[in-house]
């Protein structure tokens, strides 16, 4: 399972700082999910609620 949370950033011309900004979620956290970290599921809530997309849309996995 991969974070596809690099490819939005990118897609829509973010900064990790921006990203933290709407989400709520450290500076640090993000950097660390990035990196490869998995992160936990309320921390992708709160990514996808700031980000509004789908939690589902912020994973690549064959299970979706």
């Amino acid at each position: 399972m991969k974070v596809l949370l690099a490819d939005i950033i990118y897609n829509r011309n973010l900064s990790i700082r921006q990203v933290s900004i709407l989400t709520g979620v450290p500076k640090s956290t993000i950097g660390d999910i990035l990196n490869g970290t998995m992160p936990r599921i309320d921390t992708l809530e709160d990514i996808a609620k700031g980000l509004h997309v789908r939690i589902t849309d912020l994973i690549d996995s064959p299970y979706k």
